[in-house]
């Protein structure tokens, strides 16, 4: 599959890019260049191969749900711009 210099301004076009025109023949250039590799995947060979959607079926490690970074007011709220004891001080939006 090759890419010619009008649907590169196509392309730019329809996504709202704007391309200098002197940009136009790298542009395409590079982008026949990906093309060309993308073809070459198709030559691997992949019988055999599951198909797969996202990361694969492998299952999650389970964890113990404890709370493990309590107490620390301090760290927390040390560049607070405002705090009261130790919330964070917020302005009174509700009559």
């Amino acid at each position: 599959m090759s890419v010619d210099i009008a649907t590169i301004k196509r392309v730019a076009t329809l996504s709202r890019i704007h391309v200098e025109p002197a940009a136009l023949p790298g542009l395409a250039q590079d982008i026949n260049a990906i093309l060309g590799w993308i073809e070459q995947l198709s030559e691997v060979d992949t019988t055999g191969v599951e198909p797969m959607a996202g990361g694969g079926a492998t299952a999650l490690r389970w964890r113990d749900d404890v709370v493990t970074d309590g107490g620390q007011a301090e760290a927390v709220l040390a560049n607070a711009p405002d705090r009261e004891g130790e919330y964070f001080g917020v302005p009174k939006v509700v009559e």
